[in-house]
């Protein structure tokens, strides 16, 4: 795409919060300069941003108020395009398209003899193209609405979906949450059952669970048309398809809706990073050639994904991939997009083999794709613009500046990026540090560690942790054990014991620390005891790891249940005190020989001890706001799995004694008779608080009203 050097409105603002990027200022130009292009060049040619990005009105099979039929297609390696299908008994060249320019054609097929739509709903269709080298190939439209594939078939076929009544919204949509909760979910292992569970099944049975939870949000995997199960969801073949193997598009709709009347906002986790390499049934090859929606040639190739790179810089993958978003909201009602693969996009070497240090220089440069910059500036600036209640999420884990800053201001415009290193860094604490090991000081670091006025998606966990080859937070603590000492009638062995307590605080810490909004993914709250596994060759196509057993949380006799509600009764916490939408929180102690950390968040003093043997009486904490605290979560409560150590109508008051550069402090001093022997930290300031060993602990202030 042309680039220009443009002055960015706002830059300033951009440039005050972080000076370290003024060397950079010519690159935020540029690289605002090729978006506005974009943008213009829209307005000016295009009708205007509504009706480009409306492309799905055009393109693909839709029908005129006359009954007829417009099909559009983008083809321009191909000779000759047709359209053929039941509706002509498979003729394949008794419908030709008209050639347009720049690599259009177009066909209109005329009402049918009763008035009707000459194809009628649920008949199959494929375009026909004629290539360059006189070869005929049968393909799906990249703008088809539906695609099913029969059992005994390998492809999907392309199915015309214009039911004479299709789903209606019934409920309005929720506003924007300023506290956003997401539940990473997958529909087809949303069952214990072992098959490929429904729309139908989520919105009847998972909705509920979800809503009762605490969630506001759900992020949905999986959902646009992947031919490979067991891909995940990551390798679309059809962009604009949802994927029937979960049931129709009305059923879809269906479970948004329902979601919608609980106060849930959904979001699609949108992969247009690449694209599967299946051509019969994808877009590649689409006219015959190697590039069209591609780049050609080793380019357009990723390494490690074996699939096909987007052309950011062609006009068409603009418009299609711009479409598209607009198609999920208006067409199924999605509140937003979680973007996958953000830095495979926006790097030249798609991160493969890089280990991003952080130096500023790794941002800037001819490595990096501007154009891949400049379709996501795109993207966001239109969905803001278009629907302002929507959310995205970049997946990016390069550390890009400016990801979360307005346009405006020389940012890509996301509400949110994921804090991809905190999942990390629990990982590498549990497999390679004793608990008495553990760094106070370089967890704090990692929870708070992210970029200032860009909002962060904080986890411990998400699907990618639950992978066979991998192993669940709760897998690594309590492994072999989960399936022989989770009964409430068998002893509370060291591992089982360790598990539970340490799977709480590392959830509560990272949900109270770590962000500006909250994720975890379905099962991991309550400790799921197993790893996920597509049915494959591999496994004899077993769908047995392809399921979630929501009902062992459930299970009054299981231990899974401690789990479950300790999580719900975090994020109520959380609705009612609103830490994720408040400021970042003031870190009090990070105590290295003691294991304790402490800090404020939203009118909340948080407390957690990570020590594995040892109790504290007489700590003392340092608090900016006076008063009357009392404990509103103890992870060690017994509806949490807890010991009981601490009682819940112990009333604790502040004094003018400073702390740690706080005007007052807490005296914790609520002993119960069946503890181990407290130890008296070593502080230049005494602290006189009970803190068991291996606990977290939420605090309000009585005095204030929340």
């Amino acid at each position: 795409m042309a680039s220009q050097i443009l002055c960015v409105p706002d830059l300033e603002r951009l440039l005050e919060k972080d000076p370290y990027l003024a060397p950079y200022k010519q690159d935020f130009e540029r690289r605002y300069g090729i978006f506005y292009h974009i943008l213009k060049n829209i307005e000016d040619n295009e009708g205007g941003l509504d009706k480009f990005t409306k492309s799905y009105l055009t393109f693909g099979v839709n029908r005129f108020i006359d009954g007829g039929l417009y099909c559009k297609e983008w083809a321009p390696g191909a000779e000759a395009v047709f359209l053929t299908g039941d509706f002509n008994n498979w003729n394949p060249f008794s419908h030709p398209y008209k050639k347009m320019d720049f690599g259009k054609w177009e066909l209109f097929i005329p009402p049918g003899p009763d008035g009707f739509n000459p194809v009628p709903h649920g008949s199959k269709l494929k375009v026909v193209i004629r290539s360059q080298s006189g070869e005929v190939l049968y393909r799906i439209s990249p703008w088809a609405r539906y695609v099913v594939r029969e059992l005994a078939s390998v492809n999907y076929d392309w199915v015309h979906w214009e039911p004479p009544i299709s789903y209606r919204q019934r409920h309005p949509v929720p506003k924007k949450p300023k506290s956003l909760r997401i539940y990473e979910s997958h529909v087809g292992i949303a069952s214990p059952e072992g098959k490929i569970a429904s729309y139908k099944n989520f919105t009847h049975n998972v909705l509920p669970k979800v809503k009762d939870l605490g969630y506001n949000c759900i992020q949905m995997m999986a959902v646009m048309e992947h031919a490979y199960y067991a891909s995940f969801g990551y390798q679309i073949t059809s962009f604009f398809a949802a994927s029937s193997r979960y049931g129709t598009p009305d059923d879809l709709k269906e479970l948004i809706d329902v979601a919608h009347s609980m106060g849930i906002v959904v979001l699609l986790d949108v992969v247009h990073s690449h694209a599967s390499k299946n051509s019969e049934d994808g877009l590649n090859k689409f006219d015959g050639t190697d590039a069209g929606f591609f780049h050609s040639g080793p380019r357009g190739t990723h390494a490690l994904w074996d699939s096909r790179l987007f052309d950011y810089s062609s006009w068409e993958v603009l418009r299609f991939l711009l479409s598209n978003l607009r198609w999920w909201i208006e067409e199924y009602g999605f509140d937003g997009f979680r973007f996958d693969g953000v830095s495979s996009m926006i790097y030249h070497h798609h991160g493969i083999g890089e280990t991003f240090s952080g130096d500023y220089n790794e941002y800037f440069g001819m490595h990096v794709d501007e154009d891949a910059l400049a379709y996501l500036t795109m993207a966001n600036y239109m969905l803001h613009f278009l629907h302002p209640e929507s959310i995205t999420i970049a997946e990016e884990v390069s550390g890009m500046p400016a990801l979360c800053y307005p346009v405006k201001e020389g940012g890509m415009g996301f509400d949110y990026r994921m804090a991809m290193a905190i999942s990390d860094k629990w990982i590498q604490i549990i497999k390679e540090l004793k608990d008495e090991d553990w760094d106070m000081g370089n967890i704090v670091f990692t929870l708070t560690n992210r970029r200032y006025g860009e909002k962060c998606v904080a986890y411990a966990e998400c699907h990618d942790q639950a992978l066979v080859g991998d192993k669940t937070l709760a897998f690594r603590l309590m492994d072999a054990e989960m399936y022989t000492n989770m009964s409430v009638l068998s002893p509370f062995t060291p591992v089982i014991d360790r598990g539970i307590q340490l799977h709480k605080m590392i959830r509560l810490i990272t949900h109270a620390l770590g962000g500006e909004a909250y994720l975890n993914f379905m099962g991991n709250e309550f400790g799921h005891p197993e790893w996920l596994d597509f049915p494959r060759k591999g496994n004899n196509e077993s769908y047995h790891y392809a399921r979630r057993q929501f009902h062992l949380a459930d299970d009054q006799l299981l231990r899974y249940r401690f789990l479950n509600k300790f999580d719900r009764d975090m994020n109520k916490l959380e609705e009612r005190f609103g830490w994720l939408s408040s400021p970042p929180a003031y870190v009090t102690e990070k105590h290295e020989s003691d294991k304790v950390i402490a800090f404020e968040r939203a009118n909340l003093l948080f407390v957690f001890n990570f020590n594995p043997s040892k109790s504290y009486t007489d700590y003392r904490v340092g608090t900016e706001i006076p008063g009357k605290y009392k404990i509103v979560l103890d992870s060690d409560a017994p509806d949490y799995g807890g010991h009981n150590r601490l009682d819940h109508n112990t009333e604790f008051f502040t004094q003018k004694y400073p702390h740690n550069y706080r005007d007052h402090s807490v005296l914790f001093n609520s002993l119960c008779e069946n503890d181990e022997q407290p130890r008296r930290p070593q502080h230049t300031y005494y602290l006189e608080v009970y803190i068991p060993s291996r606990v977290a602990l939420v605090f309000q202030n009585m005095d204030i009203q929340n």
